[in-house]
């Protein structure tokens, strides 16, 4: 059995490593290889639905996490999902997603009559404005929002998205999940109805009529 030092010794060089582990690149990977695209809601708690520490607290190290309206897969999640993947030794990607999401709670078409109603051209705006090559077609903008229909169709179509994907490479490990805000439980996507019949799984669901722009088909 190793003595106390010999335990304190090696923990102090973990932590060392851990707090630099930047600087080595693929050779200094978070703790499970893992990547999380997940919904930034505040009533999804990433580590409670995988059984991680990545989240909470701050620095678990588990994984890299990346949040965004709805967990969807959007151009700057491809960018840090790249980068994590090419150049600092992750394996595997999971995307989190979950019923009674905001993302289910309107309908973007109504979204973009808002803001055109506030004097916003939404036609002609910068996606980013430090980099200008990055734009929208006319007409795209409701689509670019990614408002869903249904909260398990999208997480599916999201790992189809990343599967597919030439930035990604073939022999990642990608797996998508929903977390039921309503019971605190995860599940698989599944499009069984009585599976998910108590749980706020769609837009209809929540009271929204009239189908999203297109983006997810």
């Amino acid at each position: 059995m190793a003595t106390l030092k010999e335990q304190i010794e090696t923990r102090v060089a973990e932590y060392d490593k851990w707090a630099i582990r930047r600087q080595y690149a693929a050779d200094g990977p978070n703790m499970r290889r893992l990547w999380v695209l997940a919904c930034m809601d505040e009533r999804v708690p990433v580590d409670e639905a995988l059984g991680i520490r990545a989240d909470t607290p701050v620095g678990g190290g588990d994984a890299h996490l990346f949040r965004n309206a709805g967990g969807i897969v959007t151009d700057d999640a491809i960018r840090s999902a790249m980068l994590t993947i090419n150049f600092f030794g992750t394996k595997e990607i999971i995307v989190l997603q979950h019923t009674g999401c905001g993302m289910l709670s309107a309908n973007a078409a109504d979204l973009e009559k808002a803001l055109r109603g506030k004097g916003i051209d939404v036609d002609n705006i910068p996606i980013d404005s430090s980099l200008a090559e990055l734009s929208l077609a006319q007409g795209a903008f409701a689509k670019w929002i990614g408002m869903m229909d249904d909260v398990d169709q999208t997480c599916m179509k999201c790992v189809e998205l990343l599967k597919s994907h030439p930035l990604i490479p073939g022999d990642i490990t990608i797996s998508g999940w929903i977390w039921e805000t309503e019971f605190r439980r995860l599940r698989a996507p599944t499009m069984d109805t009585e599976a998910r019949a108590r749980t706020q799984y769609s837009a209809a669901s929540m009271g929204v009529s009239g189908s999203q722009p297109p983006r997810w088909i």
